[in-house]
């Protein structure tokens, strides 16, 4: 698999505007079916900009980055009542999301020793 980190950020960065506009301009793709489909939202995108802004960005002002306007706004205009179909793939999603992080959580730990190796904690070594 290639490495994602190869990605240049320049290009990562213009990807990722590209699909914030996407987003903006099909209303009509609800963020429930978004979740049911792909385990993500426009809201999800606006929480991993808050989290890597170290600050600069509250969740009220990365959702109105993501949305293009205050995320009340684009609710009152934009988006229906859930039905119950939706919200039940919505939730099988997100069980999915859960399972699917916990494998890469575990694939992390598995990926670091117990401890230091020798080398590291002991001189000479």
């Amino acid at each position: 698999m290639t490495d994602l980190n190869a990605l240049d950020d320049r290009i990562a960065a213009a990807a990722f505007r590209r699909l914030v506009r996407h987003l903006r301009a099909r209303s009509d793709a609800e963020n429930v079916d978004l979740m049911g489909l792909a385990g993500f939202c426009r809201n999800c995108l606006a929480e991993w900009v808050q989290d890597a802004s170290a600050g600069r960005f509250d969740k009220d002002s990365a959702r109105e980055l993501i949305y293009g306007m205050p995320f009340a706004e684009w609710k009152a205009r934009f988006q229906s009542v859930a039905t119950p179909e939706q919200l039940a793939r919505m939730d099988a999603s997100l069980r999915k999301n859960a399972e699917i992080q916990a494998q890469l959580d575990e694939a992390l730990d598995e990926s670091f020793p117990a401890s230091d190796p020798p080398s590291i904690t002991q001189p000479g070594g």
